[in-house]
């Protein structure tokens, strides 16, 4: 799969395309079954299938810190577009010019001049262009006069439920980490490169894997019971996601203390799910009360994975 990104990317593809736009935070059942869809539609068309996204999302770019939560990064959404099978990934920069560009002419300009869409795939509530003023029924005009088709699927719903990622926000907010999981077709996890951080666990005898939440704030915080994997080697462990106001942390960062874990991770890449919420994040007012709590975390993770076996 090609990676392409732009502010209006032009002439990336020197054939006609099947192709679906969004955001598709979490890849959720709702986003998979649209991507089926496309992968199906190109291949029997002999088309290139194309999945659309935007870095920052809309919402990060007009509301900022108080747009919600990521649940994937863009590197997570570009490896689960590439297992699925697309040819291309065109990431859009929102940036001023995208964002105050008329729907008219976000058709025109990038969907039919650029990408040279002959089918377009979206779900029903699709809004787009300046003020969200574009939807499905402009889409199906200007195809009509432009010379391409448009296919909406409708929503998909979980026990009476409509999956979306507003709904699994929700579920990893109130730890129902298995019902994310349902919704997602997948365990919720973070990943991310290993960096090296102050190393003020390892003082206290609990030694992390630091990973930084690089451009968006997480789903979730506090302390966890995990499972982390790296390599094709796994650990079970306990991790905090937080801005650690003990040490007077200001970012955002995961940090996990796995356990029977040798392995020098500095650099490596590593992936991490959620299993269970053992405590909300709070600062203490010394770090030997840190130290005494974070015993209290492991074992209690440690007693958590051995009731699950």
């Amino acid at each position: 799969m090609i990676l392409l990104r732009g502010s209006q990317p032009l002439n990336y593809l020197g054939s006609p395309s099947v192709a679906t736009i969004g955001n598709f935070d979490g890849f959720h059942l709702g986003h998979q079954e649209v991507c089926k869809y496309v992968i199906q539609q190109s291949k029997q068309r002999q088309l290139n299938s194309v999945l659309i996204s935007f870095e920052p999302t809309p919402k990060e770019f007009f509301a900022g810190e108080h747009a919600p939560a990521r649940i994937y990064s863009m590197r997570k959404k570009f490896e689960l577009a590439r297992e699925f099978g697309f040819d291309y990934f065109v990431c859009l920069n929102f940036k001023p010019a995208l964002s105050s560009l008329p729907a008219v002419d976000f058709v025109k300009q990038i969907l039919h001049d650029s990408l040279q869409v002959q089918m377009l795939i979206v779900g029903d509530d699709f809004k787009f262009g300046y003020k969200r003023s574009g939807d499905i029924y402009l889409l199906r005009d200007m195809g009509k006069t432009l010379g391409f088709e448009v296919n909406d699927r409708s929503t998909i719903a979980h026990e009476h439920d409509r999956i979306s990622s507003t709904l699994i926000r929700n579920k990893l907010e109130a730890s129902e980490f298995e019902h994310a999981a349902v919704l997602m077709g997948r365990p919720f996890t973070i990943s991310g490169r290993v960096f090296h951080g102050d190393k003020k666990g390892r003082t206290m005898g609990f030694p992390t894997a630091n990973i930084l939440l690089r451009r968006h704030k997480s789903p979730i915080t506090g302390v966890f019971a995990v499972t982390a994997t790296s390599n094709n080697k796994q650990w079970t462990g306990v991790a905090n996601i937080g801005t650690r106001p003990t040490v007077n942390g200001t970012r955002q960062q995961l940090e996990a203390h796995l356990f029977n874990c040798q392995q020098d991770l500095y650099g490596q890449r590593l992936e991490v799910e959620f299993l269970s919420k053992l405590r909300n994040e709070i600062k203490f007012p010394s770090f030997d009360a840190l130290q005494q709590q974070i015993k209290i975390d492991v074992d209690q993770a440690k007693e958590f994975f051995s009731q699950r076996t």
